[in-house]
């Protein structure tokens, strides 16, 4: 791992290392005051709802904040996370671990001298706002720490023409390309919602059952997108006629195919915007990739990536060319 890197990395896991040390001393020092058993979960009044033994109770602190550690580190050490973004995933890191280390130390404080015959009073909800405002500072130091380390510039990113291929088409000359973007998670995922739903409604109520319902819905008609190049340019649709994102021909410098990865350089799945770029992702893999006028670049995954991208090129030409 090259210095830079080995910065970053650091930089992205040491707030959560801080944060279990923390926990984990105030723990140690606090040990002899505290019950065997601590509250440990708290209804929406603050009201104790649940209690825990001191060995889970540290177990939980070491999984939640080591655990969550683990995965922010891992996640901006594999990700593609250039310029602000990059301030922002770090600072987001801070944000977080100074939230639950808070909350998690709080609750040591709410248990102190609590006895069986006299319990903790629960978990005053300022406690909460005061948790909020440490994971607010947090996220403002961990800003002014990742302006201190290089971030990774985005050669992707800034003004000039993707390097792409063209179709060639005579004067007059009408061509259209379309293809369907499938995805495995996509109808699983659909039908998991459903399921739930079903399950909800029987169990709480229909009220529960319909977010789940409608979402379910929402994305099965989106299960299956289809991605067309055409004269007003490049279209991506599901079963009805919404959701539907456009991008016309006048708004694209140029086109390119090339492979994506859906996690590192997008976030994750879906419709998604990101600094520089935005796309219809629904899975890793070979992708249109259109250089917009400004700069920012628009992706939509796709087999047969790089006839679409072809025929972009030569449909924005013309429209350039006023043909």
């Amino acid at each position: 791992m090259r210095r830079r890197n080995l910065g970053r990395v650091t930089l992205a896991g040491l707030p959560f290392l801080i944060a279990l040390l923390v926990d984990l001393i105030l723990f140690a020092a606090l040990r002899d005051r505290l019950p065997d058993r601590l509250a440990s979960h708290f209804d929406a009044a603050g009201d104790i709802d649940g209690h825990v033994g001191r060995t889970w109770y540290v177990l939980g602190i070491v999984l939640a904040l080591g655990v969550l550690g683990v995965l922010w580190t891992w996640t901006v050490a594999r990700g593609t996370f250039h310029g602000p973004s990059h301030h922002r995933i770090i600072a987001g890191g801070y944000a977080l671990a100074a939230f639950f280390g808070y909350v998690l130390a709080a609750v040591l404080f709410v248990n102190l001298d609590a006895t069986e015959g006299d319990p903790a009073g629960g978990f005053p909800l300022w406690q909460l706002a005061a948790a909020l405002g440490t994971g607010v500072l947090g996220g403002g130091l961990g800003l002014l720490l990742a302006r201190l380390v290089p971030a990774p510039q985005d050669p992707r990113t800034g003004p000039g023409q993707l390097p792409g291929e063209r179709i060639a088409l005579a004067d007059g000359e009408v061509a259209g390309w379309a293809r369907s973007a499938g995805s495995w998670w996509l109808p699983l995922s659909t039908l998991a919602l459903l399921a739930a739903a079903v399950v909800l409604q029987f169990a709480v109520g229909w009220l529960a059952a319909v977010p789940l319902l409608l979402l379910g819905l929402a994305l099965l008609t989106f299960s299956r997108p289809c991605v067309t190049v055409d004269r007003r340019g490049l279209t991506v649709a599901g079963l009805l006629p919404w959701p539907r994102v456009r991008v016309p021909l006048e708004r694209i410098e140029s086109a390119d195919s090339r492979e994506v990865d859906a996690l590192a350089e997008y976030g994750g799945w879906g419709y998604r915007i990101r600094p520089g770029r935005s796309g219809v992702i629904i899975r890793s893999g070979e992708a249109i990739v259109a250089r917009l006028v400004g700069g920012r670049d628009f992706a939509v995954t796709v087999d047969d990536s790089a006839t679409g991208a072809a025929l972009l090129n030569t449909l924005a030409d013309r429209q350039r060319a006023g043909r």
